[in-house]
């Protein structure tokens, strides 16, 4: 049996720093210290939070991302060539998803645990994408995608549907 990864409890050894020049890592590293330090307030969270934003903008231009300070992404998220992903602010992503570049998500997109988004994907409607879910290399999603299914095409369809969830977590 495969060792699957959760969709509930997110994974923070994926997004640990192991070397320096980790962009994507480190962009996460700045969104999540400067989210930590704009829930301290006073005058030494505003500190840390200036200090987060510089950096924060540092990395966003190396990565050539558009991820918002004050998203919301639950923990385990990989971002393997993170150039050209976008974010919407108001966009939900679950605990450990993975994103490939060149994707776009708008608001209000609802993204469940372990979901897998190829390159060049856009979401471009509030959709729902379930858990375990994987969305193909350019797919354009605009209708909600079920758990454990993949979708792929222009616009997306779910080519696969799952036989059984019992044995994902």
């Amino acid at each position: 049996m495969v060792n699957q990864i959760s969709s509930t409890e997110p994974d923070w050894e994926r997004e640990k720093l192991q070397q320096w020049w980790s962009p994507s890592r480190q962009l996460l590293k700045s969104i999540r210290q400067y989210q930590k330090w704009k829930s301290y307030g006073g005058l030494l969270g505003d500190l840390f939070c200036g200090w987060n934003v510089l950096n924060y903008r540092f990395w966003s231009c190396v990565t050539g991302a558009d991820i918002p300070l004050n998203c919301q992404i639950q923990g385990g998220l990989l971002m393997f060539h993170p150039n050209g992903i976008v974010v919407d602010a108001s966009a939900t992503i679950g605990p450990n998803c993975s994103i490939l570049q060149e994707v776009t998500i708008v608001g209000n997109v609802k993204m469940g645990g372990h979901v897998e988004i190829g390159a060049g994907a856009k979401i471009i409607r509030p959709v729902t994408i379930g858990d375990h879910a994987r969305i193909g290399a350019n797919a354009v999603v605009v209708c909600d995608i079920p758990p454990g299914a993949t979708a792929m095409g222009i616009p997306a369809k779910v080519i696969e549907k799952p036989q059984s969830l019992e044995n994902i977590t």
